[in-house]
């Protein structure tokens, strides 16, 4: 079997090496950067992100970030989103009143979370609807959480969380996959979406 090469996109963002390395731990090769040539070369593109929606568009801006994921796209290659790096996949995201414009790769907005407590921080259990290929095996496992703001609706096939309110806990849509919940920190059933995630590269 083919090793497939993955890059993870180097904007600065906190769990670049995270990601690197839980990648990596299910059998690809695994490049932190934002080189445009290393990027459009690779089988897949992790887009990873930790805290403000609007410090990590920043990031992404930039690095030119924003035409590097929708070039990969349009080669049609598979791209992952986590956490903070899944929601600037949105139109929108606002935070403490601040409005910033995602990726709009996806249609919808982020926004903060009605729920009694947050962050919501820890292990939870997903709603996965049928035919999705991202959580094979995996659709009755608890996912690993760390987040105040989130999506409540999208397009594609979208599996479903609770906390206070339902909101999007993870899409696919076409060549995209994106998830709210950290796969790196989820344990057996993380590195098991994230071979999911592989085997469509």
């Amino acid at each position: 079997m083919t090793v497939k090469n993955v890059v993870v996109l180097d904007y600065g963002s906190g769990n670049l090496r995270s990601a690197q390395r839980a990648v990596e731990r299910v059998g690809a090769t695994v490049e932190v950067t934002a080189d445009r040539d290393t990027v459009l070369a690779a089988d897949g593109l992790v887009v990873p992100g930790v805290g403000a929606y609007a410090a990590c568009m920043a990031g992404i801006e930039a690095i030119d970030g924003r035409s590097l994921v929708t070039d990969f796209l349009a080669t049609g290659r598979p791209v992952l989103g986590i956490c903070v790096g899944m929601q600037v996949f949105f139109e929108l995201g606002v935070e403490h009143g601040e409005l910033t414009h995602g990726l709009g790769l996806l249609d919808g907005t982020v926004e903060q979370l009605k729920a009694p407590i947050l962050p919501h921080m820890g292990w939870n259990t997903v709603c996965v609807p049928s035919g999705s290929s991202l959580f094979e095996g995996v659709a009755d496992e608890r996912f690993y959480f760390v987040h105040s703001y989130a999506a409540h609706s999208a397009p594609g096939l979208v599996t479903t969380a609770e906390h206070g309110e339902q909101f999007v806990a993870a899409v696919e849509l076409g060549r995209i996959s994106a998830t709210q919940f950290h796969p790196e920190k989820s344990g057996d059933a993380g590195a098991q979406l994230l071979k999911n995630w592989l085997a469509t590269l």
